[in-house]
């Protein structure tokens, strides 16, 4: 070898091979552009209708021009994933298989599929709109998803669903007509911001998942908004949950997790606490509501302060065997509270109680609804009142606010779910 030819051969070497762009044009195959394109490479796909269920397995881009359409003719996956660092940009992807078993969806993410990224897509009459699977850090950012409204919810799948993920983030998707709007088992340190969730069961279904941020969604119009279960360490901020027939938020086998500044408006239900612990539930409105906050299963030494609960039919519907004390550091405004405030330093001087004896009778004897405004009830109401011996276990404020912290809170009223259930 000459004394030129090392130096040149070295210089070949550490040169970066330039990645290509292949255009599909109206009538080619892009999975034949995906065969063909080396890894890293860009294939971009002019705007026409596809047929075609597309493997990628290796890093690519698919760009769509002016939205594309892929369609899967109704048989397995529409796109299937087997690699890391896949870019999926600006399609229409349509029409995946019905087998709920096989998990038909319109993007599946294998195992490993590290880094994957969606975006901008509408993803519409796929079976689930995103299965990820056993992949760190993956994007879903900006699509919308729509699933097979013609088919019954539990033979629809979910609009994404995450399974053994690390790092992903779910940001600004429009998720509507599929079983559940995001699914969320085993999947660890994400965040989900900015989307909204609508004509579902829940809104998210999230079991297992620990260290996560929900931020900033709409969860409206659905069975469910929020459903969060057998976790801990999450933060749930200024979320809008309303118009669920059943609960806006539910809070269940969760602990040392905080619950800020969400509203919870217009739900059957606003909060469903259940065997939950060790949380802080803080600066909250919630309003209109039929049941503000149903607190049940041992859901002991949380912290509520600063939460405004407004004209919701019963604000606290709990049932234990003790006293529980919210606001012990700053109190929580409450919309029915008939206290006074002598000195005018916006606390109440009397301490605010949730529920007495006839709420509780009312609960377990429902027909007893219709004799509420009788005076033999209203006497037993009285009586409980004046001796300690017959009165209920109730949430006990003892700083109740005598003004809300929400000033627009009124905007929250009549958000009820448009159907009847």
């Amino acid at each position: 070898m000459s004394r030129f030819a090392l130096p040149v051969l070295l210089l070949w070497l550490c040169t970066p091979v330039l990645a290509a762009t292949w255009t599909v044009r109206p009538g080619e195959s892009i999975q034949a552009a995906i065969d063909a394109a080396a890894a890293n490479d860009t294939v971009s796909i002019e705007r026409a209708h596809y047929r075609e269920n597309l493997v990628l397995d290796k890093p690519l881009t698919l760009k769509g021009i002016d939205r594309p359409t892929l369609d899967g003719s109704h048989r397995g996956d529409t796109i299937r994933i087997r690699s890391p660092q896949v870019t999926i940009d600006g399609l229409i992807v349509i029409n995946s298989g019905a087998d709920l078993e096989k998990q038909n969806a319109g993007i599946y993410l294998q195992p490993g599929s590290d880094a994957t990224r969606v975006l901008n897509c509408d993803l519409v009459y796929n079976l689930f709109g995103l299965w990820i699977e056993t992949s760190k850090n993956v994007e879903v950012r900006d699509n919308l998803i729509a699933g097979k409204r013609d088919l019954m919810s539990q033979h629809r799948g979910n609009g994404i669903q995450l399974y053994n993920t690390e790092g992903a983030q779910i940001i600004g998707n429009n998720i509507s007509f599929v079983r559940d709007g995001i699914y969320v088992d085993v999947s660890h340190h994400a965040l989900f911001a900015r989307n909204r969730i609508h004509h579902v069961r829940y809104g998210t279904h999230y079991m297992n998942s620990h260290n996560n941020v929900w931020e900033d969604n709409d969860s409206y119009y659905n069975r469910g908004g929020l459903a969060l279960m057998m976790t801990r360490n999450q933060v749930i901020r200024n979320n809008r949950a309303w118009g669920n027939s059943d609960h806006g938020i539910m809070l269940r086998t969760i602990q040392d997790s905080i619950i800020e500044n969400n509203v919870v408006a217009g739900n059957a239900r606003g909060f469903f606490i259940y065997d939950a612990e060790f949380n802080t539930l803080r600066d909250n409105l919630v309003v209109d509501n039929d049941v503000g906050v149903h607190l049940w299963a041992g859901s002991y030494r949380n912290q509520a302060e600063g939460n405004d609960f407004i004209s919701n039919r019963t604000q606290i519907k709990y049932v234990a065997a003790r006293d529980e004390i919210w606001g012990k550091q700053g109190g929580n405004y409450w919309s029915n509270y008939v206290g006074w405030d002598r000195n005018g330093d916006g606390i109440g001087d009397v301490q605010y109680e949730a529920n007495d004896m006839v709420d509780r009778l009312s609960w377990r004897h429902p027909m007893m609804k219709l004799l509420l405004a009788s005076p033999a009830v209203q006497t037993l109401r009285l009586v409980s009142q004046q001796f300690p011996l017959l009165r209920a276990p109730s949430i006990v404020d003892p700083k109740p606010h005598m003004q809300p912290t929400h000033p627009d809170w009124s905007q929250w009223r009549g958000r009820q779910f448009p159907h009847p259930d």
